[in-house]
């Protein structure tokens, strides 16, 4: 067994510990600052500071600055060492006690696919589109809010139909839509904002394959018609980006494993790419 793997276990049974532990873990891989850690927890910066440099000294985080501002993301090597140490040592491998890494999808059917942001109002709305575009016939693509505007941002409608999208399909809706018990499974749940991924949603029926592909909303851009229409078409690009790369994986020829590493890869393409 790890050393350090009572003292995560003991760092992680603090309620607020294990709140940031599960924040982090739910924007992997992207590294968040302190503040922003601490505002969505709504926790004092000083309090959350302590919570965090315990978990740093764990082994949970790592920590990286840029310009005045730290940032910290999960360990994931670490957190795989303490998940085989409770799995492979304290329970003996018992299968029972751990989860099936199911294929991400049934045979014979689409893989069902969830975009997520806040409003449901750009952002997510351009990924549904782009992904039903570029591969519908292997994919059923929904998007959602978290708290949604009352309808699509014209300036993001505007957009998608001038690109050739079919807007018939689009409106902005409450993910509890998908939340009902009779409603079908799905193989993919994306986050594309980084406000939605730090809400502390219910985790999804069917042990989907989730990642966070955060992009900087367009909505709240402010300047000229211009500058606020290139916002929206730097959105559109980073989206794009990232639902050709999916839509290019062999979902049908790849282990559950390697398909969530490939997400999570989706997920570091940064904004040189993001043309």
């Amino acid at each position: 067994m790890d050393e350090q793997t009572p003292t995560r276990l003991t760092t992680l049974g603090h309620p607020q510990r294990l709140a940031i532990f599960r924040l982090l873990m739910r924007r992997y891989p992207d590294p968040v600052p302190a503040g922003e850690i601490a505002q969505a927890l709504g926790l004092k910066l000083s309090t959350s500071s302590a919570y965090v440099a315990a978990l740093m000294q764990a082994g949970l985080l790592t920590q990286h600055r840029v310009g005045t501002s730290l940032l910290y993301a999960i360990d994931m090597a670490s957190v795989g060492r303490l998940m085989d140490d409770l799995l492979l040592d304290c329970c003996r491998g018992r299968p029972e006690l751990c989860p099936p890494f199911a294929p991400a999808s049934a045979p014979g059917r689409p893989y069902r696919v969830l975009f997520l942001c806040t409003g449901n109002s750009a952002r997510s709305l351009f990924a549904e589109s782009l992904l039903r575009a570029e591969a519908g016939g292997r994919f059923a693509v929904f998007s959602a809010g978290t708290r949604p505007q009352d309808a699509p941002h014209p300036l993001a409608l505007a957009m998608l139909a001038a690109k050739g999208h079919d807007l018939a399909p689009l409106r902005a809706k409450p993910v509890s839509e998908f939340q009902a018990p009779d409603t079908p499974p799905f193989d993919f749940v994306f986050t594309v904002c980084d406000q939605a991924a730090n809400e502390d949603c219910p985790a999804w029926p069917g042990q989907p394959v989730t990642a966070h592909w955060g992009v900087a909303d367009p909505v709240k851009a402010q300047g000229t018609e211009a500058q606020r229409a290139l916002a929206f078409q730097q959105a559109f690009g980073a989206l794009r980006n990232r639902v050709l790369a999916f839509a290019a994986l062999p979902l049908d020829q790849i282990d559950r494993l390697s398909l969530q590493r490939a997400v999570d890869d989706i997920a570091r393409t940064r904004s040189e790419n993001d043309a």
